[in-house]
């Protein structure tokens, strides 16, 4: 790689800038979080398309600072090496003039990068870093970067931010626009939520592909995961069969994989490439919990939008789905934990603790008309409230909405469009 090359190939990315500069992009929640006064390196993780690069544009540009910027997610830069990054900030300089924010998209691409960046961040420069590898990034932020990072995790659209999109008024809950917003919900229940999506047709085509990518790049070259054919079988079995407890047994029975310890490896990578995510078993014994964890696929297209897929159009398990990102952007950066719980008789779908306090209890259901259906879920709400002495109960629905008043306690029925709305 010579400076030649590079400043060419960096001069395109900065023109790549300049044509997002002509588009109408939205503004996320998450924008609020990214410090640019701090002397923190600010990390932006999640699955790829999710919006990252967008994100912190957005962040960049509302400050109006001067920064540059690298992508290194450019099949150009594909052999670049820590003994690169000195040349490409020498380019950087050469291009953009003096700056004081550094831009680094999918920085785990390059083995070695948290040195580099620990150096500038001496100098005095300001980071922002994103990356779609959360064990690399992690890993390497823990051992090079420790107290000088603030991590920010990013999920495809809310479904706030699929009607800021779509420029649906979502502030007023008239009869009328709880209509449209019922609607509109229906559709992001069966799009799922990558900001692309919003805009193309064929989106069994894009998340086949975008399933390709994780697979084969994030995971296959990164890990050198030999066999790919069984980690593909066994990653198109969990997201068919999504939300779920798997055993690990029955992943090898249906992957072809030998050994018990590749399939725990398998399992991880697909959480660390933010495909799947896991949720434990709600028990104030720590062996429990870690025991019977239940999976979701990062979002609900990745269920039955990639080809070959065999999932039926489930609406329960997708609204499941839908809740449990919605709680993990709510939740997941003040320190709180997800759990479920189950009993013989009975299952609550969500119980969110801060530390060893139970906040809320979240049971979910597409339609609690039918009696059978009713009780069952009533039924999940008053185990987790007595397991929890928690008294903030919610069964969220498609359209229902009422109070259950049972056994001294109240539970709250909603319509799912209604909550995820609320702030």
């Amino acid at each position: 790689m010579n400076l030649i090359e590079l400043e060419t190939i960096l001069r395109d990315q900065k023109a790549e800038l300049d044509l997002l500069r002509e588009d109408t992009l939205i503004s996320r929640p998450e924008e609020d979080l990214i410090d640019l006064n701090s002397r923190l390196a600010q990390v932006v993780i999640g699955v790829r398309r999710s919006g990252k690069s967008t994100l912190c544009f957005n962040a960049l540009e509302k400050a109006e600072i001067n920064y540059a910027y690298v992508n290194f997610d450019d099949e150009r830069l594909a052999e670049c090496r820590t003994e690169h990054l000195d040349l490409i900030l020498e380019t950087l300089y050469r291009i953009n003039g003096k700056f004081e924010y550094l831009f680094l998209d999918e920085i785990q691409n390059v083995e070695g990068w948290p040195l580099f960046v620990n150096r500038l961040l001496r100098q005095r420069i300001h980071m922002i870093i994103t990356g779609s590898n959360a064990k690399l990034l992690s890993t390497d932020l823990a051992t090079h970067l420790t107290g000088r990072h603030h991590k920010i995790e990013l999920f495809p659209f809310s479904f706030r931010d699929w009607c800021t999109a779509k420029g649906v008024k979502h502030d007023s809950m008239t009869t009328r626009n709880r209509g449209l917003l019922g609607k509109e919900f229906g559709e992001y229940l069966h799009a799922g939520g990558f900001p692309e999506l919003i805009y193309e047709s064929g989106n069994t085509s894009y998340i086949s592909t975008l399933f390709d990518n994780i697979i084969n790049q994030d995971i296959k070259n990164r890990f050198n995961v030999r066999n790919i054919d069984e980690l593909v079988k066994m990653a198109h079995h969990i997201l068919n069969e999504t939300p779920d407890c798997f055993t690990i047994d029955g992943l090898m029975e249906v992957s072809g994989i030998r050994s018990n310890h590749t399939v725990m490896k398998y399992l991880s990578y697909l959480q660390q490439t933010y495909l799947i995510s896991q949720v434990k078993k709600y028990s104030p014994k720590s062996r429990q919990r870690s025991t019977n964890e239940k999976y979701y696929a990062i979002d609900v297209s990745f269920m039955d939008k990639r080809e070959n897929a065999f999932a039926g159009e489930n609406l329960g398990w997708r609204l499941e789905t839908i809740v449990y990102l919605e709680l993990k952007r709510r939740y997941g950066g003040q320190g709180c934990d997800i759990y479920y719980h189950r009993e013989k008789t009975s299952e609550t779908d969500f119980i969110v603790c801060n530390g060893n306090k139970t906040i809320g209890i979240y049971q979910v259901s597409y339609d609690i008309s039918n009696e059978k259906t009713r009780k069952r879920e009533i039924r999940g709400c008053l185990a987790g409230a007595k397991v929890t002495h928690c008294d903030n109960i919610c069964i969220i629905t498609n359209h229902q909405r009422e109070d259950i008043s049972i056994e001294d306690k109240t539970i709250k029925v909603i319509p799912a469009y209604e909550w995820l709305l609320n702030k």
